[in-house]
């Protein structure tokens, strides 16, 4: 029906009208312009949406698919940055899989490569209890020795098989570092050069309501489709609506899924630092994490001596932190990883009137690197990047399903997750993946793409293994929480006992590269 003259001069009666359930707003429905029909329209431009659509376009049965991307920032010119003396604090550690999805997509070949740097070992420690767990499959001690017993003992089990993946699968890379821009960057061109991709940047959705009763029997029927309004009152109607559009995503409001979880009352601090030497001999990386009790703190390996530093803490000391001054905050990051628990209380309870080098430089001498379990290899932070030291809010949400009818949710719509594990980026690309085959399959077949028919198989195969892996990090993040008593005592053991076991410490590596 046409727009009512009314409504159009009544702009409070309007925003009463757009309140509405969109089952009773539909009967105000202006078709003034008719909305477009698409197969995929996908909210959000990051690296889960961009990577779906990579997926389609490179996949012979959807790649002719009609296809738009809708982001409010503007993404036409997001370029990789060519300095190699300067380093985002935005970075994620991609896993093996997630790497292997991305160059099945045709996107990871167009990464600015020397601004990449993979890992190939993991030095992770208990800060009270200094129980440490070391994962290096370069050099074979990850129980290299008993598989091969395994192995030669049960002829063509599958210990042979673990062995080879995890020990020289992949050279031995556990997880590769790359900045979200350059990943962004690399998928934009990725689509650019496959074309079929609208990309509607620099545009925000105004509204999304389901789409009007058919005017006529010949009239495709919309009344079931969600409508998609932008500015200039153009209309786009999905046949599937995608929200890559965030931890408050519109999509998944739009769609009524409720998403619960919790906040942690804690910061992620981040930078980029300049360390005094290579993480490790020749070619090779570490990255280095540290159990404290007001969160782990994360040290990744960037090129040039260079590394992101993840740290979880408290709101309030994650404002102090950030107040301090560039060579400060270097010597705190240093004694985060290095002092005592008690030392380190001091620090943070007293940093902003103490002379954190100073301090730093008499306790050091006095501390046992084997009463905190201090790597030998760590290397010491000796500037900050000015201007990289920022912060965001960890919490955990989860949405009680990813799809609705013509609604699949990707990425941060569907699942937020604490940074512990540096799984969070890794779970949106498996995500994207899983959809993208998902809908591949429902063209395969004649499917309706928007149909739960065609959409339920990638509930199945994604939520559970998110909700586990959430979980995992949820109670990793609670257990060291804690600075005594028999927890301590239990966790230490437990982490000593997965670094004696060569094979259940390779089912954890298998797990955090992203084995799916």
């Amino acid at each position: 029906m046409a727009s009512s003259p009314i409504l159009m001069q009544s702009p409070k009666l309007i925003r009463r009208l757009l309140q509405l359930p969109p089952s009773l707003r539909r009967g105000f429905y202006s078709t003034a312009s008719k909305p477009e029909i698409y197969d995929v329209v996908c909210v959000g431009g990051g690296p889960a949406g961009l990577s779906l659509l990579s997926a389609l376009r490179s996949h012979p049965s959807t790649e002719r698919l009609k296809v738009a991307l809708i982001d409010s920032q503007d993404l036409t010119t997001s370029r990789a940055a060519s300095d190699t003396r300067v380093y985002s604090n935005r970075c994620s550690s991609l896993t093996p899989a997630s790497l292997k999805f991305l160059q099945n997509a045709g996107a990871w070949g167009k990464v600015e490569a020397r601004r990449v740097q993979d890992y190939h070992g993991m030095q992770v420690w208990d800060g009270v209890s200094g129980s440490r767990i070391s994962f290096d499959p370069l050099n074979g001690k990850n129980g290299a020795g008993l598989l091969d017993a395994l192995a030669e003992l049960v002829p063509g089990s599958r210990f042979r098989e673990s062995r080879r993946q995890y020990e020289t699968g992949n050279e031995g890379v556990v997880a590769t570092m790359c900045e979200n821009q350059n990943l962004t960057h690399a998928l934009l061109q990725r689509l650019k050069e496959a074309g079929g991709v609208e990309v509607l940047d620099k545009t925000k959705v105004e509204s999304i309501q389901l789409g009007p009763e058919p005017e006529d029997e010949k009239a495709l029927d919309l009344s079931q489709w969600p409508i998609v309004t932008l500015p200039g009152e153009r209309q786009l109607a999905a046949r599937l609506l995608v929200g890559a559009d965030g931890a408050n995503s519109p999509v998944r409001n739009f769609a009524n899924i409720p998403s619960h979880g919790w906040d942690y009352n804690q910061h992620g601090v981040v930078a980029t630092l300049q360390l005094d030497h290579a993480f490790a001999e020749l070619d090779r990386r570490t990255a280095y994490q540290r159990f404290l009790p007001t969160g782990p703190i994360a040290l990744l390996p960037l090129p040039n001596n260079k590394a992101s530093l993840v740290w979880s803490v408290t709101t309030p000391l994650a404002a102090k932190l950030k107040a301090l001054s560039t060579p400060a905050f270097a010597s705190m990051v240093n004694a985060a990883f290095r002092l005592q628990i008690a030392d380190l209380t001091y620090f943070l309870e007293h940093m902003d009137t103490i002379d954190i080098a100073d301090e730093l430089s008499w306790r050091l001498p006095n501390t046992s690197p084997a009463s905190t379990g201090l790597p030998q290899s760590l290397p010491t932070v000796k500037a900050v990047q000015e201007g990289s030291t920022a912060s965001f809010p960890l919490r955990m949400r989860h949405a009680d399903t990813y799809t609705g009818h013509r609604i699949a949710l990707i990425g941060d719509a569907a699942h937020t997750i604490h940074p512990l594990a540096g799984q969070g980026l890794n779970l949106g690309l498996a995500d994207a993946q899983s959809l993208a085959s998902s809908i591949a399959y429902g063209v395969e077949h004649g499917m309706d793409i928007g149909s739960p028919w065609c959409l339920d198989e990638y509930v199945s195969d994604r939520w559970a293994k998110n909700n586990a892996v959430m979980g995992v990090c949820d109670k990793l993040q609670k257990l060291y929480s804690v600075q005594s008593g028999p927890v301590v005592w239990g966790r230490s053991l437990g982490l000593g006992l997965v670094d004696r076991l060569g094979p259940l410490k390779g089912m954890v590596m298998g797990a955090a590269g992203g084995v799916r």
